[in-house]
């Protein structure tokens, strides 16, 4: 039986051995191509990094893998543009690649619907300015954001640098204990080493950018993967969201 292949779009380069490490979890191929722009968390830099054009040249990348999803594996580079915004962006993406497609805000959305969490702590390594529109994008789709930390970092370059030790001392320094998950939304950072740990420290789910594209990505295509070791949003069994 084939594998099924989830194909992602990710910008320049930091933690994209995040999705090797989930590929040889979940036994799926996870082809990454990779697009490139200046790595800035600043929104006009964020607006241009998910433009329509780039995202059709990360579909042409991926072609020749015959994904039966395809994911922008990118936050700030579709939160940015809104709600509806993100959802052109993201109908553009699909009516290219032929498949269905979504970016990694959305699939922050369907984990905390798949694991019925309303309100959440979001910690965010973004500049203050770039992270509240993040909890903005959360609040149109009916999240609330109870507690909200950026770490003020200006690059996805020194966003990869950081270690999970550093990590985790975030995750436990912007933790709320009224929320039901914690959310962080960067793909620069890696966490899927870091997760059990994490949900561990905080005793909830702990939702990651890396994580959630995946899982969304495999939702989308109709794989159900099971993989406790890729936190509790994989040790359910199941991909059901209520819309």
């Amino acid at each position: 039986m084939q594998k099924p292949t989830i194909g992602f779009i990710y910008p320049d380069h930091a933690a994209e051995d995040d999705y090797p490490r989930a590929a040889a979890v979940l036994d799926v191929a996870l082809p990454v191509a990779h697009i490139y722009g200046t790595d800035l968390h600043a929104v006009a830099e964020l607006l241009d990094l998910g433009s329509p054009e780039k995202l059709r040249q990360g579909a042409r990348l991926l072609a020749a893998d015959e994904p039966a999803a395809v994911m922008w594996a990118c936050t700030s580079g579709s939160f940015v543009y809104g709600p509806e915004g993100a959802r052109r962006q993201v109908e553009g993406l699909a009516a290219v690649a032929g498949v269905p497609a979504s970016s990694t805000s959305f699939a922050f959305v369907a984990a905390a619907r798949a694991l019925a969490v309303t309100r959440v702590a979001v910690v965010a390594s973004y500049p203050d300015e770039v992270a509240r529109l993040f909890v903005e994008f959360l609040a149109d789709a009916g999240i609330e954001v109870v507690s909200m930390s950026s770490a003020g970092i200006d690059t996805a370059a020194e966003v990869g640098t950081l270690t999970p030790e550093q990590v985790l001392d975030l995750a436990v320094a912007g933790d709320h204990r009224d929320a039901g998950a914690l959310l962080i939304p960067d793909t620069a950072m890696h966490t899927l080493e870091v997760l059990p740990k994490l949900e561990a420290a905080l005793g909830k789910p702990v939702l990651t950018a890396n994580q959630v594209t995946i899982w969304e990505g495999l939702r989308l295509a109709g794989a159900t993967p099971f993989a406790p070791g890729l936190g509790a949003l994989f040790a359910k069994g199941e991909l059901h969201v209520d819309s």
